[in-house]
């Protein structure tokens, strides 16, 4: 582990290589597994305030499902985003190819929004858990990724460099500088 500000790191961030392979799993993280994206406190209030804007980009059965609970909260007491059938996330559509979209990420890309996506969901693969006095920054295997550590080791592109702009959106630039620094020292 890495001590970085008010962080401890996992080495694998720096070990693991990782490139999203949408073409391979066609976004499977956005509709498996047991609970939504985990949400932020401060991001509840962006959730309200843009589902009105990413309704157009949804399929009928999520947007009842959404009017229903913009997000509710897990077994563990998190905020999560809402699920559909207890499976996609309710923010989600597939596109022409199948591949999960989601869109909040799309109505921001369409200039409709300013806030892009849950941090949660622009980190994954790491999960950041908080504690008393730091937050830890893991990176949580999944097999469901492994074509995403296949094309990541093909392009030889460690997993915080994949992540470079989501770490920056939550820790800021010189985390990120901190972090690279201790990964050429290694």
């Amino acid at each position: 582990m890495i001590q970085i500000q008010d962080t401890v790191v996992s080495e694998e961030l720096l070990k693991r290589k990782f490139v999203c392979n949408l073409n391979a799993c066609k976004g499977a993280c956005c509709v498996e597994g047991d609970a939504g994206a985990p949400l932020d406190e401060d991001e509840l209030e962006k959730i309200e305030n843009v589902f009105e804007v990413v309704k157009p980009y949804l399929p009928q059965k999520n947007i009842e499902a959404l009017e229903q609970d913009l997000y509710t909260i897990d077994g563990d007491g998190e905020y999560v985003t809402q699920l559909v059938n207890d499976a996609e996330c309710a923010f989600v559509f597939f596109d022409e190819k199948g591949i999960t979209k989601c869109s909040i990420e799309q109505a921001y890309l369409d200039g409709k929004t300013d806030f892009k996506k849950p941090i949660s969901c622009h980190l994954f693969p790491v999960r950041l858990n908080k504690y008393k006095t730091f937050i830890a920054v893991n990176y949580a295997y999944w097999n469901i990724c492994d074509d995403a550590c296949d094309l990541g080791e093909e392009l030889g592109v460690k997993t915080y460099e994949f992540l470079k702009e989501p770490l920056i959106r939550k820790f800021g630039q010189d985390w990120f500088d901190e972090l690279k620094l201790v990964d050429e020292h290694l």
